[in-house]
């Protein structure tokens, strides 16, 4: 069945936020807790911590769009919060689970927004003379930092001894 999106502007959004979401699992596939904690040469970020930005991205944006959700691990993540070593941070287990407890929500918001509500004014605070703050260039913003993170976790995939992120599909996750 084919989706209805309800925004011109985000028919060419939507795959990627929908790729992204099945790549998840993919990303996170087969890493063991020891490894999900290391950080290499103790200058990077972990694999927890890459993975818990991912999630709590998906959280803000869709407070962002009006959704009543909460991430449950904010105090951890929210308004780029470094990583902090003290700190415990969920196990992929629970990140995962919290990754598709937002997805389809959020996914469902991107669906039915409609493109006079994408272009309404929100503050994304970068304050980037170039990128006009409105509510479709925060989910632009919100792939990108998706993207960016991504490719930081398919890199300590490598470094870790880990095979390669794999591209395979599960026909179960329809958003």
């Amino acid at each position: 069945m084919e989706t209805k999106i309800k925004s011109n502007f985000l028919k060419i959004v939507i795959p990627a936020y929908r790729m992204r979401s099945q790549l998840f699992n993919n990303v996170l596939a087969n890493i063991n807790e020891t490894d999900a904690k290391h950080r290499v040469n103790g200058r990077t970020n972990h694999i927890l911590w890459m993975a818990g930005n991912l999630v709590n991205c998906r959280y803000w944006l869709g407070e962002a769009l009006g959704l009543p959700y909460k991430d449950p691990h904010a105090d951890l993540f929210s308004d780029a919060k470094a990583l902090d070593e003290n700190l415990n941070y969920p196990n992929l287990t629970a990140l995962i689970g919290e990754w598709h407890k937002i997805s389809p929500k959020l996914f469902d918001r991107l669906c039915n927004i409609i493109d006079d509500e994408l272009l309404q004014p929100y503050a994304i605070g970068m304050e980037t003379p170039f990128i006009e703050e409105n509510y479709l260039n925060a989910i632009g913003m919100c792939l990108d930092r998706e993207e960016y993170l991504f490719g930081q976790l398919g890199l300590m995939r490598r470094v870790l001894g880990y095979e390669a992120m794999k591209y395979d599909l599960d026909p179960s996750i329809k958003y």
